[in-house]
């Protein structure tokens, strides 16, 4: 499991405490500090960490020791609003792990640092435990110096820690959300007041942009203003849509974009669909990239995978030809499974949904829908890539069951030591289809949209898309409760038995609607 971690801490401009703050992150183990930008001006460097939940939570822990004793937020001053020496902490998901689990890591950082370091924490995002707390603004509205009067109102308890701010961290706000793009245009203009009113045009909170968040900075070593934004969700709201409306209302002031400034780090789908829409490429597709076309050919060819990882004694199944793949399934061996199946009916699900939202974007009469179907396309991929390494993490994860049954179970030690195994293999083996069956209903979540807003010359793609993620979701579902049966932990059980409810009840929702919009696709159809 892979994620994600960007804090944002209130110091740029001590290079001896950004020393500290950074290297208590980055001895961490278990965790890659792949990042780290510090703006002087904003008085604020963000960090770009990656790794396990257990690794991530130490050193984040080790982050607020080594803030909590360089900051004091009575003397810090900067052009970024703050409320907390670690002003936020949000978790994202990278790779085999979901938002459930980002949400998990945040309360239990949150809980963590509350106790440990009695500083107060708002869990937001994704996280938030009401819907006005989502919104990171609304938490820091007020800054460190209005904190302890907006904590005063009972609306404002904090959901870890004391009920007042701490004297020199105040208060941070900890969370789990989709990956951020921190994104800056600089005006070629040093009136900060052109800046505000450009980022009001462009915020959603004022009626602009969905999923961007803006304000207007002045940077005082630059002498210049800049729009700062936090673009929510990428694929929703693309880079350069949101670049080309502040250069736009630029203009109405007289100013101009001079340059643009990344904090922290950016994926690549983002840069792409912006290099996409600068050069109007009419057929465009990632894999016109040639770095992603050698790779996509070594995969489908049995060489280097697409993010697939190397699965022990499964053998990596998922980098098998189709008829290879369709042999050793056939073949009277425990794995490839079941599992393994339903994580590939997923991956195909999701493929079928980025070939939807293909061919309705840019299509005459589907403006309307552009910015979905990309949204579509753009998560299908990650997903397909996700369900994909699934194939060999559940063939894996058996294999694990059958080592640990073959452990050796003479004396009394080696059979609890037999059994300990046993159950550790059979817990993960029950993770493993539980996580592709929250990502087949992600996908026929996907699939619905597709086959209701989509071409309607590919409606049957987008039915076949569903049908294959539900498919998906109740094969793995099937194969969670199925290793539940030789668990022995009740809290354990009840916790997938319940998540196993939801999920079954979703997959009747979702194709119940299927059926629905089929019958509404036939309807459509000119009477002969």
């Amino acid at each position: 499991m892979l994620i994600e971690c960007v804090p944002n801490v209130s110091e740029g401009r001590r290079p001896e405490v950004i020393e500290a703050i950074s290297g208590s992150v980055s001895s961490a183990p278990g965790v890659i500090l792949l990042d780290r930008s510090v703006d002087a001006d904003h008085n604020r460097m963000v960090l770009t960490l990656a790794g396990s939940p257990e690794g991530l939570k130490e050193a984040i822990l080790r982050l607020y020791a080594a803030a909590l004793e360089h900051i004091d937020l009575r003397e810090h001053r900067g052009s970024h609003p703050r409320m907390g020496a670690v002003d936020v902490v949000p978790f994202i998901p990278i790779r085999d792990a979901t938002m459930e689990d980002c949400i998990v890591l945040a309360n239990e950082v949150g809980q963590a640092v509350a106790e440990k370091f009695g500083v107060p924490v708002y869990l937001y995002g994704q996280a938030a435990t009401s819907p006005k707390r989502r919104s990171l603004p609304n938490i820091r509205q007020g800054e460190f110096e209005g904190l302890a009067e907006k904590m005063a109102d009972p609306a404002w308890k904090p959901d870890f820690g004391p009920d007042r701010p701490h004297p020199t961290a105040g208060a941070s706000a900890i969370g789990a959300r989709f990956f951020l793009l921190a994104y800056n245009l600089q005006l070629d203009t040093p009136d900060v007041k052109v800046a505000d009113a450009v980022a009001r045009s462009v915020r959603a909170l004022s009626g602009g942009l969905k999923n961007v968040q803006a304000m207007g900075v002045f940077l005082a070593d630059r002498n210049q203003a800049q729009v700062s934004m936090n673009l929510l969700n990428y694929a929703q709201t693309p880079l350069h849509r949101a670049q080309e409306l502040v250069k736009a209302e630029a203009r109405r002031y007289g100013a101009r974009v001079l340059t643009s400034e990344i904090i922290g780090l950016i994926p690549q789908a983002a840069l792409l669909e912006a290099a996409a829409y600068y050069l109007q490429v009419e057929n465009w597709d990632p894999n016109l990239v040639l770095e992603n076309a050698i790779l996509q050919k070594q995969a489908s060819e049995g060489g280097v995978s697409m993010g697939v990882p190397e699965s022990g004694a499964a053998g990596g199944f998922a980098r098998l030809s189709v008829t290879g793949f369709l042999d050793r399934l056939g073949a009277a061996q425990a794995t490839p499974g079941g599992g393994s199946v339903a994580a590939l009916a997923g991956a195909l699900a999701a493929a079928l949904v980025r070939m939807v939202s293909g061919l309705t974007m840019g299509k005459k009469g589907f403006e309307g829908v552009a910015e979905e179907m990309a949204s579509l396309r753009n998560r299908g991929e990650t997903l397909a890539a996700a369900l994909t390494a699934a194939i060999d993490e559940d063939s894996a994860a058996y294999e694990a069951v059958m080592a640990a049954y073959g452990l050796p179970k003479g004396n009394d030690a080696e059979k609890a030591q037999r059994t300990e195994a046993i159950q550790a293999a059979m817990q993960q083996a029950a993770e493993v289809p539980l996580r592709v069956a929250e990502m087949c209903r992600e996908a026929a979540e996907m699939a619905l949209t597709a086959l209701r807003q989509g071409n309607p010359n590919a409606s049957s793609d987008g039915a076949v898309a569903l049908l294959l993620a539900l498919s998906g979701l109740e094969g793995a579902a099937l194969n969670v409760a199925t290793n539940l049966d030789a668990i022995q932990d009740p809290e354990f059980i009840a916790a997938k038995q319940q998540k196993l409810e939801q999920l079954f009840t979703e997959d009747a929702r979702l194709r119940a609607a299927m059926w629905t919009a089929v019958r509404e696709r036939i309807r459509s159809l000119p009477s002969s």
